[in-house]
């Protein structure tokens, strides 16, 4: 996989939590609906959207420390077992945190967005690209990288987030204002399908892919 394929696959992982309606936009409807007002669902989606780059962030640069420190087969073969158990433990669990109530603020929505990110394992799914980049143990100074790996570095732990908020931020934003002017949430009784079903399974086969190679 050429680099403009790496970035595509991570703006298009952001797009797809963009998707769920647990990841913001649904709640960014639900406020919208209560002040009647497009601008409100909008105003919601910044603060979820912080919430969630804090929380695929702090796992990003968990990864990055984690490439620095430590021998490179522990680091894959530990970042397959975590994608690999947690997926596991969400096709087994799909449920979400409940919340106090629709009336919350700046913080209250950034809080949200943080504590969805981290129950989707949406940060998880970022760890193969920087893992998967680490240059082998016996490579040669000077060795070029393949052309898909983006090596885990923090210029390029910051372009990985980035680049997926961009697809998240974008989606979560186009399909909130569609759905509250044209459907409004009565759209989820008509046409649903789980998107956290088809995420676990994700995650499980990412964690096989990361084994694999």
């Amino acid at each position: 996989m050429s680099g403009p394929y790496v970035w595509l696959t991570l703006f298009l992982l952001g797009c797809y939590h963009g998707i769920n309606p647990a990841m913001g936009w649904l709640f960014a409807v639900a406020l919208g609906l209560q002040e009647r007002s497009t601008a409100a669902v909008l105003r919601a989606v910044l603060p979820i959207a912080l919430g969630h780059v804090i929380s695929i962030a702090a796992v990003v640069a968990l990864t990055v420390v984690a490439a620095a420190t430590l021998p490179r087969a522990p680091l894959h073969y530990g970042a397959a077992a975590i994608l690999f158990a947690f997926g596991l433990y969400r096709l087994l669990r799909l449920r979400h945190p409940r919340w106090v109530g629709m009336r919350v603020g700046f913080w209250g929505l950034a809080l949200w967005g943080f504590l969805m990110a981290g129950a989707h394992g949406a940060g998880l799914m970022l760890v193969p690209f920087l893992t998967a980049a680490s240059p082998p143990q016996h490579a040669m100074p000077g060795m070029p990288m393949p052309a898909h790996a983006l090596g885990p570095t923090w210029s390029n732990a910051a372009l990985v987030v980035a680049v997926h908020t961009l697809g998240y931020v974008l989606t979560t934003a186009v399909v909130a204002v569609t759905v509250y002017t044209k459907f409004g949430v009565s759209f989820l009784r008509r046409a649903w399908f789980n998107v956290d079903l088809i995420w676990s399974f994700a995650l499980i086969v990412a964690g096989i892919i990361v084994l694999a190679t």
